[in-house]
């Protein structure tokens, strides 16, 4: 089996997902195979590069690539003290000295977006940004102009191929000029990738026509997953504890929560139209705080009742039932109930036994000596026994104070008042000092009881003080929860759960969850960034190039080059050829037409 390897190197490399989706890829093809092995990659944004530096495996470099009239036109500025052009030298030296085989650029695409204004992305500002794009791309075929990369890859957003027209002519022309053969597409991220997000993007590949006469075919798409695929892995949104700071809920303001909780599944803010809104306020519902779940709820007769809490009221919880039989209090649904002589009896009915209602009296009579006297009898040890008669049998029991056996008969239980006998290494499964019978109520708590005085589940007073804040101080330890009487003003930011009304919550996805969508990360693991911003790290995981889709491209471009360094130049593929144009080079090996 003949082994290879393929160096890739990243321009806008961003926090690395691309680079470590490109460093899981293992194309193969025949009997040859390659790994895949990162030189490093250059970001401007130094959190973005100390997150590369974990999640590529190799040393990032922070690096500027704007030329000095971009950089004036961006910031507004001159550029500050010793800051100068990258030069291709500088490229070199961030890839070790090392020539990549793959090259693989994610160019800042905010003046391309669709979420920007037209009229925004034309400023100088932005339109210096979007030329950032043709000055990378300079830079890398001059680092390497005498001995090309093989294979170059251009991520973007798709509206690049509008607003961005001009630059992606001029950038083609550029390529073609340094003898690659060039495909622009568009391609759905999710599908290359069979991710739970569905994300189109400009992708942009060219292959060194000299180096790499094979075809390169497109990644074969598979579905789309459902988003519940990867979040129902996950601990539930807010759960710090189990996922890390990365999974809290964002804060939100209180009517934007409202605004979600209307906002139908599966739909926008326009579903807000079809509700009717009278003097500004919603006509046919209405939000109220949820004390508890099931606040005051009652059963019905024939439902299954939830989990007996340890304070199981009515005021916490669904713990009231609509009993439809007679009133409490009733003689005849009294269980084992005792009538005095002077009362009325209720009602005689078939069930009369004494478990099952009033059905026993007080009776004051004296019928004189008791009938079998010794019906049931126990004899003290020191006393002497009745007549034996010839139903004897039920009168024939003593209270004999010697030993029942061995006191280290299996499952002994040693009296309270007694010694315990010896405590053996074997004490734990029934032989020794095993059991004892403790005569103290095992639900009774007692002035002292750390359980009772130290608070647990204590809810404060909003106009009372609150206890010393100790370093352990949780809601079921202590009194650490209060009765806020306050509701939240409509611009008010916060963290709450409304049922909407399809029965579920309706939320924003944490930055964990949007990390997993991107494969950035499994639903199960947890994810450290650079820094403490939710912004910052929401930012840097939306600029990435899923690490899933990045390796499906990954393996197709490292088949085309396994086919070219083994002088293979044709294969069938069953998914569309990537770069056409690849006829020409398989016919003329001297000038190639674009």
């Amino acid at each position: 089996m003949a082994k290879f390897e393929i160096r890739h190197a990243g321009m806008f490399s961003g926090l690395g997902a691309g680079a470590r989706g490109f460093n899981q890829a293992r194309p193969d093809i025949g009997t040859a195979q390659a790994v895949y092995r990162c030189l490093g990659g250059i970001d401007v944004d130094p959190a973005a590069i100390a997150d590369f530096n974990r999640i590529a495996g190799v040393p990032g470099t922070v690096m500027d690539l704007f030329d000095r009239e971009q950089y004036r036109a961006f910031w507004g500025c001159e550029p500050p003290a010793g800051w100068r052009e990258a030069t291709t030298t500088d490229i070199h030296r961030a890839f070790g000295g090392e020539r990549p085989h793959v090259m693989f650029l994610s160019a800042p695409c905010k003046g391309f977006s669709g979420l920007m204004a037209e009229s925004k992305s034309r400023t100088d500002k932005y339109q210096a940004l979007n030329r950032l794009t043709l000055r990378g791309i300079w830079l890398m075929l001059e680092a390497y102009r005498d001995d090309p990369v093989e294979m170059v890859l251009f991520e973007n957003v798709p509206r690049i191929a509008s607003r961005g027209r001009h630059l992606l002519d001029q950038i083609g022309a550029l390529l073609s000029a340094y003898g690659y053969v060039v495909a622009e597409t568009t391609h759905d991220c999710g599908e290359l990738g069979g991710l739970a997000q569905s994300r189109k993007r400009f992708l942009l590949v060219a292959r060194h026509a000299e180096k790499v006469p094979p075809f390169l075919y497109e990644p074969t798409k598979r579905p789309l997953q459902a988003v519940g695929s990867v979040l129902g892995r996950m601990p539930l949104a807010g759960d710090v504890e189990r996922a890390g700071p990365m999974h809290r809920v964002p804060s939100l303001q209180w009517k934007t929560w409202v605004r979600l909780a209307f906002v139908e599944a599966g739909s926008d803010w326009r579903s807000l139209n079809r509700l009717a809104v009278e003097d500004g306020v919603l006509r046919d519902y209405l939000v109220v705080p949820e004390y508890r779940r099931g606040y005051l709820g009652v059963h019905g007769w024939d439902d299954t009742t939830g989990t007996v809490a340890g304070e199981s009221l009515p005021s916490n919880g669904a713990f009231s039932v609509a009993d439809p039989r007679a009133a409490a209090g009733a003689a005849q649904y009294q269980q084992y109930g005792v009538l005095g002589m002077g009362d009325t009896a209720g009602a005689v009915i078939g069930v009369k036994s004494p478990g099952q209602g009033t059905f026993s009296v007080a009776d004051p009579r004296h019928h004189g000596p008791a009938k079998h006297a010794n019906e049931y009898r126990i004899i003290p040890w020191g006393r002497h026994a009745g007549t034996v008669t010839s139903a004897g049998g039920k009168a024939a029991a003593v209270q004999d104070p010697r030993p029942a056996g061995q006191i280290f008969g299996k499952y002994a239980c040693t009296a309270w008042s007694e010694a315990a006998g010896t405590v053996i290494s074997g004490s734990t499964t029934g032989q020794g000092a095993f059991a004892v019978a403790d005569p103290r109520p095992a639900n009774q708590r007692q002035q002292g009881d750390a359980y009772l005085t130290n608070g647990h589940y204590g809810v404060v007073s909003w106009d009372d003080n609150s206890g010393a804040v100790s370093a352990a101080a949780r809601h079921d330890n202590g009194r650490w929860s209060v009765a806020d009487p306050r509701l939240p003003a409509e611009r008010d930011n916060l963290v709450c759960v409304i049922r909407s009304l399809d029965g579920t919550w309706h939320r924003p996805f944490t930055t964990l969850e949007l990390a997993a969508l991107q494969s950035l990360v499994d639903p199960e693991e947890k994810l450290e960034l650079d820094g403490l911003s939710d912004q910052a790290w929401r930012e840097r995981i939306g600029n990435a190039v899923p690490p899933a889709a990045a390796r499906a491209i990954a393996e197709e471009i490292g088949r085309t080059l396994l086919l070219a360094w083994t002088g293979t130049t044709f294969a069938l593929s069953s998914t569309p050829i990537w770069v056409r144009d690849v006829a020409v080079a398989l016919t003329m090996q001297g000038e190639v037409q674009p």
